[in-house]
């Protein structure tokens, strides 16, 4: 397994990889994080299995979710569903941590609450990632007691870790 930068040629790869599943993630998706990349506001990892794409991990270094000021935010982390329980996922997660450690003593992530992110939960707890306390939150805002939203890829439940600084 390798994991590296998002490269230039990588972009198309990834997006028919995922189109193959029926999942919408565009090529311009990963055209507009590689432009991000090379301005210093996202660092993409990708790995590779035997030459062959099998997932990404993305660092938003300033996070848009208003409550982390400062915290950068793990986001869009994938790995191809035939290739999951294999230990690329903890490798990316490994790496996006390590990368984060050299900069920040926190990290942040956001996970959504439908069953398709019970594995994406019960990782992140088992990493030591803790709820932020604010309850959920719905297109980075605060929602509030008894009001009703849609459960879908908006909603989620944001977490932090504290990492030993490198």
């Amino acid at each position: 397994m390798e994991i590296r930068a998002l490269q230039p040629q990588d972009p198309p790869v990834i997006a028919a990889a995922f189109a193959e599943l029926g999942w919408p993630k565009p090529v311009e998706q990963y055209e507009r994080y590689l432009e991000e990349q090379t301005a210093g506001t996202r660092d993409i990892l990708v790995s590779w299995v035997d030459s062959q794409y099998a997932g990404y991990v993305t660092i938003r270094w300033e996070s848009p979710y208003q409550p982390f000021n400062g915290i950068p935010e793990i986001q869009d982390f994938n790995v191809l569903p035939n290739l999951r329980r294999q230990g690329i996922g903890t490798a990316l997660m490994d790496a996006a941590e390590s990368l984060v450690a050299t900069r920040s003593p926190t990290v942040g992530i956001g996970v959504g609450l439908y069953p398709d992110y019970g594995n994406a939960q019960r990782l992140y707890v088992r990493r030591g990632y803790l709820p932020d306390g604010r309850g959920l939150i719905y297109d980075g805002r605060q929602v509030d007691p008894m009001e009703t939203v849609r459960n879908d890829d908006s909603l989620t439940l944001m977490f932090t870790k504290s990492l030993k600084r490198t």
